[in-house]
């Protein structure tokens, strides 16, 4: 089996709760699956004073994230080394275990600095690694891994990229997106370009709308104090949602390399169209969850979350209407949505087709029953459904929607990969495809700054409550534009009817 060139994997933030949540679970598979090198060491880095036996036995032999039996080869893999992430003097320490650790288990100068800490440490841990050396890329490959947020808007985006091009290319830098891990996310391309059925129709000519919803069944949970500066819109929206609405709606690449995918996402963030402060009220819907009882139980309205304000005009849901102005696109309406304690925990993009323009077997009851849908289930439930009308049995034409549906589960035996699973092992190959460029970044951000600016400076427009378990505030119904359109409520496997959703 072919594996990546040896390396050192170093984590900062090693005793943090990403690290033993996601990424140790993450390694241990590669491991498992022959993706690792014969030479390898994974060294956590962080404040917490720890031995190397201390750290493996913390996140991997006692790791309730890691499932089944654990192969104890692993454990001598992990290495340990505690410093003041602040202190520039530290880093002496970082070069020294790293030149050991290199010359001993022969990992030619190889390096992944992976950033699992908060944003502030961003530009602060490049600008240490360089004054020892340590980006350096003349003996052995450096790449350089950042969680977001990437910024917290486009001009702290823009500021972030040039503190850390100071000192590493752009192509050593990968800035980790979780949901182009996803392995749907991914094959939205190959289901628009790899089949003659749909690329003709993947435009202004017959589709009517797109919808891409993220639906979350859990409120902030911990995370109040975090989220009560960030919100949806820069949670989810900014990063997350606008990457998969560019997989669903970019051109086609030259090819299938990085650069050519990385330059038709950017070209596709450009083309859509700015909402302009004095029309986000129109075209942007907020919301926030209030308290509620969801199967006897009461549930906490956000305000009384740990660490969130009581007067908090957070949004912890937003729906927008935005269109991309461009050949492929032009009129097309595009909806996203996304919230917190909401009814499901889904995530799905629902292409809307037109129907036919001289209705022959009109529906009485319901005009747009005969519309076909893709739907497109990134998680949970992987799969593709398609529906459209066919004659119910009996005397007359009576059309009735029906459904077309492809699993995921069963398309292999084998184990769909987890998404950070693919992306750590894409940054081990030198892969950037499934990473945000920070071009792509700001072009982003530039959509999005003047709903956020709105929402600051203008009291006027509204912060609507939602019941906890609901779907959202009822303005955001007002978007969806056409008789008897609305949104496609997902449940959690993908072709229940939207009537029968177990909440």
């Amino acid at each position: 089996m072919l594996t990546t060139d040896p390396h050192i994997f170093v984590i900062f933030g090693a005793s943090g709760d990403l690290t033993r949540r996601k990424l140790v679970p993450a390694l241990y598979a590669l491991y498992k699956g022959g993706f690792l090198p014969e030479n390898f060491a994974l060294l956590g880095i962080s404040r917490t004073e720890m031995s190397d036996e201390a750290f493996r036995r913390e996140v991997f032999f006692d790791n309730e994230h890691i499932q089944g039996a654990k192969d104890a080869r692993f454990g001598p893999y992990l290495f340990y080394q505690p410093i003041d992430t602040l202190k520039q003097e530290d880093y002496k320490k970082i070069r020294a275990r790293m030149a050991e650790l290199d010359e001993r288990l022969q990992t030619k100068g190889n390096h992944v600095f992976y950033l699992s800490t908060p944003p502030s440490l961003y530009p602060k841990i490049p600008a240490f690694l360089a004054g020892e050396g340590l980006n350096n890329s003349g003996g052995g490959w450096k790449r350089l891994v950042i969680e977001k947020p990437f910024g917290y808007s486009r001009e702290s985006a823009r500021k972030l990229n040039q503190e850390l091009q100071q000192y590493f290319e752009e192509g050593q830098i990968f800035r980790i997106d979780h949901y182009l891990g996803k392995e749907t996310v991914q094959n939205l391309l190959v289901t628009r370009f790899a089949n003659g059925i749909f690329e003709p129709l993947w435009n202004r000519n017959y589709i009517h709308h797109v919808e891409v919803t993220a639906a979350e069944q859990i409120g902030v949970e911990k995370r109040g104090g975090y989220y009560d500066r960030s919100g949806a819109l820069r949670d989810m929206v900014q990063n997350h949602l606008l990457q998969v609405v560019a997989h669903v709606a970019m051109e086609p690449p030259i090819t299938a390399d990085a650069a050519a995918i990385r330059n038709e996402k950017l070209k596709l963030f450009q083309s859509i169209r700015p909402i302009a402060k004095e029309d986000v009220a129109r075209y942007a819907i907020r919301g926030q969850y209030i308290a509620s009882t969801i199967g006897g139980e009461k549930v906490k309205g956000y305000r009384e979350e740990d660490g969130v304000a009581e007067d908090s005009i957070t949004e912890t849901y937003v729906a927008l209407k935005f269109y991309i102005d461009n050949w492929r696109w032009a009129g097309v309406p595009f909806y996203i949505r996304t919230g917190k304690c909401l009814p499901a925990k889904a995530t799905e993009v629902v292409v809307y087709f037109k129907s036919p323009p001289h209705h022959l077997f009109r529906n009485e009851q319901d005009i747009m029953n005969v519309n076909n849908q893709l739907i497109i289930r990134i998680q949970p439930d992987e799969g593709l459904l398609l529906q459209f009308g066919m004659k119910v049995p009996g005397a007359g034409f009576q059309v009735k929607n029906v459904n077309m549906d492809f699993r995921y589960s069963g398309l292999t035996e084998e184990v769909v990969p987890e998404a950070y699973e693919r992306l750590l092992l894409d940054v081990m190959k030198g892969d950037p495809t499934l990473y945000a460029r920070g071009d792509s970044v700001e072009a982003a951000w530039q959509f999005v700054d003047p709903i956020l600016e709105a929402w600051a400076g203008d009291p006027s427009i509204k912060l609507y409550g939602y019941p906890a378990g609901t779907w959202g505030p009822d303005a955001a119904n007002v978007l969806i534009e056409g008789e008897k359109v609305s949104w496609r409520n997902p449940c959690a496997h993908l072709t229940d009817a939207d009537n029968y959703c177990e909440l």
